[in-house]
């Protein structure tokens, strides 16, 4: 798996998971350091589970054994020993009394935390072939819903200035319309946390079933959205108290849209230069003027 903290896969990973898988997530979690000296029959004892269970939350959240578990704790120690950022650990709770200077912290820290992890996971080969299917796309759509919504809208700001074209689908029975319009020539892109929202997954399968090249933005690899996509792209969250579920992770999967727009812009530079070149003139030319006192 990539260099990223494994803590940050499984904060990202509980919220899937029930029962006992979850009792197993959460011990670690609370104590990374102790679970690095427990063997797997330890800790399915601590949390009053088996062996076979804590086998089960390993593969449950992407590794192959509960050895790599401890491999990747360990390796995660090291790098919070040996980085500044890394070896800040702040609770991402933040309580009614807690001051500004704290809600400050514990925000700036998690977002920076799931851009970093989003970095380290980044696959740039299907980042490559996304941003490709794009430069050459004849036409765009963007799914998203809620939050999601809002990232669909900023994807589509972004894509439609350097000359694509590209629409933005908020609302089910539009994103399914135009879904149903697309062609081979055509890209349709799915923005869900889960990767499990059905207003975002059904237009994303009636893309593909026109043989559309459908892209997959989601925290979870293995959701239905990323398993229908042609391509999967997957980005990191780290949850504070009041920041929960796709708030948590807003700023990681800007940071993937941007990556797509520079990409874009690059491989249809003459496209994308000319498009800013007639549009750079609009926003100044609509700025309030301030008045001078006499």
């Amino acid at each position: 798996m990539p260099s990223t903290d494994v803590t940050a896969l499984i904060r990202t990973e509980l919220p899937r998971l029930a029962g006992s898988l979850r009792k197993v997530g959460e011990l670690i979690l609370d104590d990374p350091a102790a679970v690095t000296r427990c063997s797997a029959a330890e800790l399915g004892r601590r949390t009053g589970t088996s062996q076979a269970t804590v086998t089960r939350f390993c593969r449950a959240i992407g590794l192959d054994s509960y050895q790599q578990l401890l491999i990747e704790l360990a390796q995660e120690r090291g790098r919070g020993e040996v980085s500044d950022w890394g070896s800040t650990e702040i609770d991402t709770d933040i309580s009614p009394d807690d001051g500004l200077e704290r809600v400050v912290q514990v925000v700036g820290v998690a977002d920076l935390r799931a851009i970093q992890q989003t970095i380290d996971r980044i696959d740039l080969d299907a980042l490559e072939r996304a941003s490709q299917a794009l430069a050459k796309a004849r036409r765009i759509d963007v799914y998203g819903v809620g939050g999601s919504g809002a990232v669909a809208q900023e994807t589509e700001t972004r894509l439609f200035r350097i000359g694509c074209q590209v629409r933005g689908w908020t609302e089910v029975h539009g994103a399914a319309t135009s879904a149903a319009l697309l062609t081979p020539a055509d890209v349709a892109i799915g923005i869900s946390h889960s990767g499990a929202t059905r207003e975002t997954l059904e237009p994303l399968e009636t893309a593909k079933e026109r043989g559309a090249t459908t892209i997959a933005l989601t925290t979870d690899p293995r959701s239905p959205l990323a398993r229908t996509a042609d391509i999967r792209i997957i980005s990191a969250a780290s949850e504070t108290s009041f920041r929960t579920g796709s708030i948590g992770g807003r700023h990681s999967v800007l940071m993937l849209v941007d990556c797509l727009y520079v990409r874009v812009a690059q491989l249809s530079y003459q496209r994308a230069s000319a498009s800013l070149a007639l549009t750079d003139h609009i926003t100044p030319r609509h700025a309030a003027k301030s008045r001078r006192k006499r």
